[in-house]
């Protein structure tokens, strides 16, 4: 995908790519995982920080934030229109394997749903991914490696972290004037469903997600299996159907054990992360429907 643009062009490569073994290795920032503190789960909004990244581009307006949650730091971007308040619609975006929350795509989703529709837009890095990790950039497939590591040793824990890192970070951001507490969407393939299935299900305030390039297999697929069945909101899920990482037959099978009752299924040809160039402004397209017509019901 080119550079962070309001369009997309080419195939949406990229989201979770490269070998799934490898050692552990690296610099690694912070505890693994852990609930929600009772202090910020009834005590306020999680603190958040702003670090020195605050640019401005064609109306959208990028930060660069920095929640802690106990003791814990979670670095992440918003994207808004650069005038006007809320309550607007929040959707979270998870990147995928070996990324991080500049991904050109997961930029360029964020835009599209800034510029072309007035919604807020959130990410964090994933769990050994981006900022999470101390030193300079590490080549990806040894991120993807890492990751592959710890979703094999430590699934359950690290969605269990990664789970209450997205929930603190969307209660911080939703106490912010310009995001307020609007309705709130999910969009991430890959990855970016793996952590992201059990985040919508832990949450009642999404109101739509977009899910995919993900089925009934890996190390958390039990956990997978459990949570499928707790999300009710509306989705939109995209399989690509020569995938060989995760293969369609076990997508189809995630997707029909989703508890939402309006759910559509998108099946592509291709591999994995070989998505079509539309995939964006469907996405968009699908969460702002959904999104405005639940701010509208909040607003009567």
């Amino acid at each position: 995908m080119s550079a962070p643009s309001n369009a997309a062009d080419g195939p949406l490569e990229g989201p979770l790519e490269g070998p799934l073994e490898g050692p552990l290795e690296g610099p690694l920032e912070g505890p693994l995982g852990g609930a929600l503190s009772p202090d910020e789960r009834d005590g306020g909004s999680p603190a958040l920080t702003w670090l020195d990244e605050d640019l401005l581009r064609d109306g959208v307006r990028q930060r660069r934030f920095d929640v802690l949650r106990a003791g814990r730091r979670i670095p992440g971007l918003l994207w808004t229109p650069a005038e006007g308040e809320g309550p607007r619609p929040l959707v979270l975006l998870g990147h995928g394997g070996s990324g991080s929350k500049r991904q050109d795509y997961v930029v360029a989703m964020a835009r599209r749903l800034v510029h072309d529709h007035g919604i807020s837009a959130a990410a964090i890095d994933g769990p050994v991914h981006g900022d999470r990790r101390a030193g300079p950039p590490a080549p990806s497939a040894l991120v993807l490696a890492e990751f592959a590591q710890l979703w094999a040793n430590d699934g359950d824990a690290m969605t269990d972290g990664i789970v209450a890192d997205w929930i603190a970070s969307l209660d911080a951001l939703q106490s912010l004037p310009d995001v307020g507490n609007g309705p709130a969407g999910w969009w991430g393939f890959s990855m970016g469903t793996i952590t992201g299935l059990p985040v919508v299900a832990a949450d009642g305030r999404f109101r739509a997600a977009v899910l995919g390039l993900m089925g009934f297999t890996g190390p958390t697929r039990e956990r997978i299996a459990r949570d499928a069945p707790r999300v009710r909101c509306p989705v939109l899920f995209f399989v690509q159907w020569d995938d060989v990482m995760f293969p369609h037959d076990l997508a189809i099978r995630l997707w029909e054990a989703l508890g939402s009752r309006e759910k559509r299924l998108v099946a592509n040809p291709g591999g994995h992360g070989e998505l079509p160039p539309d995939v964006l402004e469907t996405s968009a397209q699908f969460l702002a429907a959904h999104l405005a017509d639940d701010r509208t019901e909040q607003e009567r």
